[in-house]
């Protein structure tokens, strides 16, 4: 992972709400190409150990234009959560809300070529998985996924 360090906009588990064990993982990279976002993705030492069964690789853009450890909020304290809107339809929520102070990554998921849109990926604090998800457009998703999310990398 370290010489991927220079890329790294944001990193860490997803959990399980009632056990605190790991999902999955978040990885944000400002990678050149889909082909470099790939090669990143399968050759993780979690995935290569058997950890991950699935791997989504997405373009995005970083509409906040920090990394997650600009964030004001620091690394602890409070509940952090990823949310992924996956879109259907006319795009939605590519401006972060005006109220950016919980935001720790936001942005726009899209298509291999950039020019379609496929939703939105939010890591934020909140007080719970409701307020969380709320950060998206109601009715504007096919789908929206709230998981426990908790910075990574080396402390």
């Amino acid at each position: 992972m370290d010489r991927y360090a220079a890329t790294m906009i944001a990193r860490g588990p997803t959990l399980d709400r009632a056990t605190g064990d790991a999902t999955g993982s978040v990885h944000i990279l400002d990678l050149p190409d889909p082909a470099a976002a790939r090669a990143f993705a399968f050759d993780e030492p979690n995935y290569q150990a058997g950890v991950y069964r699935d791997v989504m690789v997405r373009r995005w853009r970083n509409a906040l234009g920090r990394t997650m450890w600009d964030f004001p909020g620091g690394r602890d304290g409070g509940n952090r959560y990823l949310v992924l809107g996956l879109g259907c339809g006319e795009p939605a929520d590519l401006v972060p809300p005006p109220d950016r102070d919980e935001l720790i990554a936001y942005g726009p998921l899209l298509s291999d070529d950039g020019a379609a849109w496929l939703g939105t990926a939010v890591l934020l604090r909140a007080p719970d998985p409701d307020a969380a998800r709320a950060v998206l457009t109601r009715d504007r998703y096919a789908a929206v996924e709230v998981h426990d999310w908790q910075f990574g990398g080396r402390r």
